[in-house]
């Protein structure tokens, strides 16, 4: 049995040993939890008397559990007049112990009430300074289901939940070693949320690791409420639009990640789990690009990358050529933009940004609006809004081709804070298209690459392995190499252990070794 080194103090309760009289301790925990009405006291009198206060909060603790397996032998054994109470009650409390989860024995009154309000049940006896503190936990919470963000065709359904312990759970399921672990701690002042950090060891970098415990020990905070707060305290560049810290709602990928030399961070009460260090192509790769075959991958992967470009540049050049260059338009497509152009009153930028701000507007209703009507009227919208416009004369009719693909080639990437970072930018530099031209784009793209090669995930370069170039960790970034081939682990996040097998099998061997 522990002796509750590793319980948290609570900073609200002022340090003071427990009182070898029950009915003492009971009135100062009763004014500490004055107007709680979800914190239960429940003492057992035997014989007139209490001989022990058991209290919990409702909701947070199995009472039927504790029930049967706490109380009920208390209260029946202590009927029996040939025993000696206190004697009795000490070895009966330590007996029934063994069939509580984690407990431990406190003595400080700040950990027992650090530990009521962690779900935890705390025991108390007459004559006893010190309190037990067993973990017989149960509240309600989400089943395990497919994550809502990150579908794929092909692959495991499962999906973190807001149980860190589900979500623990999730991981060590697929990774059966000793060498994964999971470091415990709490983030809040209020709040004293869990903060659980994975890794595998032998396999991540010290220096990343520590400067990953060094980031979460100094947050000072009330409250933790999402993963997206962690997220905000810890990334290297926080006036980047660029996402610094990976998010994902699938344990598959959080494990392929620890594989890597990468560490996962779980938050307590939310489904999304965060991975650093992050890599500009970690968010434009899918986690299905690992359970298709390599040749189908590499294609869509490299169309991903075309309609990711597309996304950023097709409005911007479209502005920038029928505005300053139409000598690199051929002749019957510029005829027809500017025969549809003719009646428009205003230029391409202004015609293009009011499109843009348009759709992202219909964009955003789709989300905020309820599932079943979201899609629908964010599809009906659009057609109908184009069509409008287009018929009224504000806007032409190319201008509505290129914003509606622009936003279609959006939705190709993986991941969201990553599409939202390209959406920002393309507002500037359709500015800087209507202003200067195909230089103002140029001017725009090379002042982007500069800022990309200058961000750094917990030291990692953000460009990496392209910028700086390391040749052999480029067969799974612009193309997936076959897995028999990809035998090692990215050597800007491993300095040991950076083979995954001896060596690649390749498949031609085995039908060699068949002849």
């Amino acid at each position: 049995m522990a002796k509750g080194e590793n319980i948290h103090r609570n900073d609200d309760v002022p340090e003071q040993q427990l009182n070898p009289s029950l009915y003492q301790n009971e009135a100062y925990l009763k004014e500490i939890f004055q107007n709680c009405s979800d914190v239960v006291f429940r003492p057992l009198h035997i014989e007139g008397r209490m001989h022990v206060l058991v209290i919990y909060v409702n909701g947070l603790v199995d009472t039927k559990g504790l029930e049967e397996m706490l109380l009920q032998p208390i209260v029946t054994a202590g009927h029996n007049p040939e025993l000696n109470k206190l004697s009795f009650f000490k070895e009966l409390i330590a007996h029934q112990a063994l069939a509580i989860r984690q407990t431990a024995l406190v003595s400080d009154t700040s950990l027992v009430v650090q530990g009521i309000l962690n779900g935890q049940i705390a025991l108390l006896t007459e004559g006893e300074t010190e309190a037990l503190l067993g973990n017989m936990s149960e509240y309600e919470k989400r089943p395990i289901g497919e994550p809502g963000t990150e579908s794929v065709v092909r692959g495991p359904r499962e999906g973190f939940t807001e149980s860190i312990f589900t979500n623990i759970t999730l991981i060590r399921r697929r990774m059966r070693s000793s060498k994964l672990k999971f470091e415990m701690t709490t983030v809040g002042e209020m709040s004293q949320t869990g903060i659980s950090i994975a890794y595998i060891e032998g396999i991540v970098k010290p220096s990343i690791l520590q400067e990953v415990r060094k980031r979460i020990a100094r947050i000072k905070t009330d409250a933790i409420l999402d993963s997206g707060y962690i997220e905000e305290f810890i990334e290297d560049t926080p006036h980047s639009p660029f996402p610094l810290v990976q998010n994902t709602e699938r344990p598959d990928v959080v494990v392929a990640s620890l594989l890597e030399g990468r560490i996962a961070i779980m938050v307590d009460g939310t489904p999304f789990v965060l991975i650093v260090p992050m890599t500009i192509w970690s968010a434009i790769h899918a986690a299905e690009d690992y359970y298709e075959h390599f040749i189908y991958t590499s294609g869509i992967r490299l169309l991903r990358f075309i309609l990711l470009s597309v996304s950023f540049l097709l409005p911007s050049l479209y502005v920038a050529t029928s505005t300053f260059h139409p000598q690199l338009i051929p002749e019957a497509l510029l005829l027809t933009i500017a025969a549809a152009r003719e009646n428009v009153p205003f230029p391409t930028v202004v015609e293009t940004l009011l499109m843009e701000v348009i759709f992202e507007a219909l964009r955003e209703a789709g989300i905020r609006l309820p599932k079943p009507v979201g899609s629908a009227v964010s599809m009906v919208g659009g057609l109908v809004l184009g069509e409008s416009a287009v018929r009224a004369g504000i806007v032409s009719a190319p201008t509505v081709i290129v914003v509606a693909f622009t936003g279609i080639a959006s939705f190709s990437l993986p991941r969201y804070n990553l599409g939202l970072a390209f959406r920002l930018l393309r507002f500037p530099l359709l500015l800087l298209a209507g202003s200067l031209g195909i230089y103002g784009v140029g001017f725009g793209v090379i002042a982007l690459i500069i800022h990309l090669v200058n961000l750094s995930s917990f030291g990692v370069p953000y460009l990496a392995p392209v910028a700086p170039n390391l040749s052999s960790n480029l067969k799974d970034i612009f193309i997936r190499m076959p897995r028999w081939n990809m035998n090692k682990r990215p050597a800007f996040l491993v300095d040991e252990n950076i083979i995954r097998t001896p060596a690649g099998q390749d498949p031609a061997q085995n039908k060699e070794s068949r002849k």
